[in-house]
This record gives structure tokens, C-alpha cells and sequence, in this order.
């Protein structure tokens, strides 16, 4: 059986399967059915510092976004960081650690920014015995008008000045969650990096206002007739989150760096994209919100059973394999060619294919043969754009299959080159010929 040990930055769990920051990390009655569970660790919801207490909204917290059949693609929350106060949650974190040794206990902090603020806090965390504090620079709502949250992840300068306190008044471990609302996710995490953090995590929520209620043209959730932006999260963002994980982890200027994913992670196959793109675990929360903390028994299942399959041994043979397959789009294979094919015998005839060929793309998909309704593919019109196999409601039905090297692709003319593997040199490629000169 494959070994998903989890040690990331010498913070060690029995899987890498953690919940994120949020409302199911809340209070110890939670975090413990949560062990209980399965899950390898948490992620203590955000504490703030002492004194005039966090006011929730005593109404709707959260807006959605579902699909066709009622899945919850996407939830928006305006909740704020722990309304509980610092000397409970400090007093369950403490107890739940030494009930659950085994488990890896790392606590969001968030803090106004000053030095005597995070130096205050660090040193009542780390008297709990926690593993590891993750520093809040990415709630887009709330707190951020405050000075904190999002307002500090914006600003590398400030990123850099604060991970650098934490790390001078802390043994513990430093990770900074990032947020994605921002440009170009490289710089500030090239600024926690500068400041010494030992890892970095991704995405916090995404700044949105789900829907409109149109009798009362307020944002939903609506408290008492107005609405307000905040924090998007789910299966929705999880290419957003693929693709800030893998900015980070190909970029010179943080190569190395270790990332804990976040983002729209439900399934253990979720899990595994993130690290094959550099991430060392996997942080979730909406997916528990939606489905209950036993999903982690599949996802742990999941993993080990795929790993088995593919020879894989321990986390260490997965995290990163993709990161070299990750480029910029010149450097793509433009000799490379496919073309669609539909399998008659499972094809329904429901004619989505060919409509969205027609009407949107290349024409390249007949609708009636001898008479008869018919879907096929012509080849000399397809140019492999792969619409048709995102359309069709039948798995496996459209494969997109390339043409083998030395074949003539007959919309072009053109011979498709043998020479695949090399493209970063070849000598159509116009980087290369850029870099020749």
C-alpha cells in the first residue's frame, strides 16, 4: 500500500488531508469529529488579537452558485475570523494537541500590523503546543477595510515585514496564506520567501458578489436589505487555484518553496493535481461544508488505491511531476495535430456536437449522411480544438486522437513533424529562433 505520510515543513500528519481555515475549524467540538474522521490535520479558524470582540452578521452568510442539478458549485461567505474569544479558542487548541498528538494543529492568526501585535499573539499560540501558525494576508471582506486580511497580501512590502516578525518571535514553522486578488500571485509570494517563510499557502477566497435579488435589487446574501462583496470559494475556483499553485512553484525566484493547496478541493483526484503541480498537501473546506467530514475516507482511499495502481510510492514520487510540463503558450508544439473521432456506438445522436461546430467553431461536424442523422467528423475541416468533447453529456464518446508523425493533416497540407519532444528548440518555434539569435 502506498505511504501518504504526510511532512510538510517538518509539521508531520498520517495523510496530507487537512481542513482549511474556516467555520468547521472553529471550536474543538468540530476539529475533533474531524479527527475523528480521518483527517490528517486542520487549520485553526483565524484568531485575532484581544480586546473589543468580532461581530458577526446574525443572518445569511452565504450566497451560491449550483449547477443543472442542484451541485454546489461555488459558496460566497461574509463571515468574519473567530467571533469566539482568543483565551477559549487558545485554551481548546491547546487541549485537542495533546488529545490528538499525531494530528497536525496549525493556527491562522490575524492581527492589526504592527510588531508588538504579532509578537503578542505569536507567543500565546505557541504556548499551546501547536505545530505551526498560518498568517491570514487573504480575507477579502471585513477585515480588510480594517487594515488586515487582503490589505496586507496586496502589498509584498507589508507581506515581507510582517512574515519577517513572525519569524524572529516564533520556533514555529510560518506559513503565509496568499490572496488571489491580486495581479500576478508570484510577487507576494517572491515577498513572503524574501521575509523567510517556510511555505506558502493557496487560494484564499476570491472578492464576489454571487447573485442579485431582483424584487429586492439588493446582493444575496441580503442583511436587512443591503448586500456586500466577499469571499468566493468551491469547485468553481479550482482552476484559478491550479494555476496560481503552479505560477508559484515554476517560478526561479521561488523554486523550492513548499505550497499547501487551496481551492475548490473535494475528491482525492483534486488532491493529486494540486501536488503534481508542486503543492506538498491539500488544504479543504467547502467540500466538508457541503458533504460532512467523512469525504476524507474516500479521498484517502482515493489516493492510496491510484497511487497502488500507478506505482507510486509515497507523496514524494507525485508532488512536482507536473511542474515541467507547465509552459508559456510559444513554446507550444505547434507541429503537433489532432483531430476529433466519435464512437458510433456510444453516440445518442443528440446533435450538441455538431451544433457547437457549426454555429461556433469550424464547421467540421456533419449533421445528416445518405439521408440519416449522422455525426461525423471531417477531418479536413477540424483544426483539434476539442469543443466537441467538452459538449457531448456522453463520457468517452468524442477522443481527440493525434495524427501519427510523418501523416498529412489534410486542412493544411502540411506534414506532421515527428519532432515533438524537442519543440523548445525547434527551428519554427519563434522563441527558439529569438534565443538562436
Amino acid at each position: 500500500m502506498a505511504d501518504i505520510r504526510s511532512n510538510f515543513v517538518g509539521i508531520k500528519s498520517p495523510n496530507p488531508f487537512w481542513l482549511a481555515s474556516a467555520p468547521p475549524t472553529d471550536k474543538a467540538y468540530n476539529v475533533v469529529r474531524a479527527f475523528k474522521a480521518g483527517w490528517g490535520g486542520v487549520v485553526w479558524k483565524t484568531l485575532g488579537e484581544e480586546g473589543p470582540p468580532v461581530v458577526n452578521v446574525n443572518g445569511p452568510r452565504y450566497g451560491a452558485i449550483w449547477g443543472a442539478d442542484r451541485r454546489l458549485l461555488g459558496l460566497n461567505n461574509i463571515e468574519l475570523i473567530t467571533d469566539r474569544d482568543l483565551e477559549t479558542n487558545l485554551r481548546e487548541i491547546k487541549q485537542v494537541k495533546r488529545d490528538w498528538p499525531d494530528r497536525a494543529m496549525v493556527v491562522s492568526i490575524m492581527v492589526p500590523c504592527t510588531e508588538d501585535a504579532w509578537k503578542a499573539i505569536l507567543l500565546r499560540v505557541e504556548e499551546t503546543g501547536a505545530d505551526g501558525i498560518e498568517l491570514n494576508f487573504g480575507c477579502p471582506h471585513g477585515m480588510s477595510e480594517r487594515g488586515m486580511g487582503a490589505a496586507v497580501g496586496q502589498v509584498p512590502e507589508y507581506i515581507e515585514m510582517v512574515v519577517r516578525w513572525c519569524k524572529q518571535y516564533t520556533r514555529m514553522p510560518v506559513i503565509t496564506k496568499l490572496t488571489p486578488n491580486i495581479t500576478d500571485v508570484r510577487k507576494p509570494a517572491r515577498a513572503a520567501h524574501a521575509g523567510g517563510t517556510d511555505a506558502v499557502s493557496l487560494i484564499n477566497t476570491i472578492n464576489s458578489i454571487t447573485s442579485v435579488d431582483l424584487d429586492d435589487f439588493a446582493p444575496q446574501p441580503t442583511i436587512d436589505g443591503k448586500g456586500t462583496h466577499g469571499g468566493y470559494c468551491g469547485p468553481a475556483v479550482k482552476p484559478i487555484a491550479l494555476n496560481m499553485v503552479a505560477e508559484i512553484a515554476r517560478d526561479p525566484e521561488t523554486h523550492g518553496l513548499p505550497i499547501s493547496a487551496i481551492g475548490g478541493i473535494t475528491t482525492w483526484r483534486d488532491a493529486a493535481e494540486f501536488m503534481a503541480l508542486g503543492a506538498g498537501n491539500a488544504q479543504v473546506c467547502t467540500a466538508v461544508m457541503t458533504y460532512g467530514f467523512k469525504i476524507v475516507e474516500e479521498m484517502i482511499d482515493g489516493l492510496k488505491n491510484w497511487m497502488d495502481e500507478k506505482g507510486h510510492r509515497d507523496l514524494d514520487a507525485i508532488i512536482g511531476r507536473a511542474v515541467p510540463n507547465v509552459t508559456d503558450w510559444q513554446y507550444l508544439n505547434l507541429n503537433y495535430v489532432t483531430k476529433a473521432r466519435i464512437d458510433q456506438d456510444l453516440c445518442i445522436k443528440c446533435g450538441r456536437c455538431h451544433i457547437a461546430c457549426e454555429d461556433t467553431s469550424h464547421q467540421a461536424i456533419t449533421s445528416m449522411v445518405d439521408g440519416k442523422r449522422h455525426f461525423e467528423v471531417i477531418d479536413a475541416e477540424c483544426v483539434g480544438c476539442n469543443l466537441c468533447v467538452n459538449v457531448c453529456p456522453v463520457e468517452g464518446c468524442i477522443d481527440m486522437v493525434p495524427l501519427a508523425a510523418g501523416a498529412m493533416d489534410r486542412r493544411t497540407d502540411r506534414t506532421v513533424s515527428p519532432d515533438y519532444a524537442n519543440w523548445t528548440t525547434h527551428p519554427n518555434n519563434p522563441a527558439a529562433k529569438v534565443a538562436a539569435e
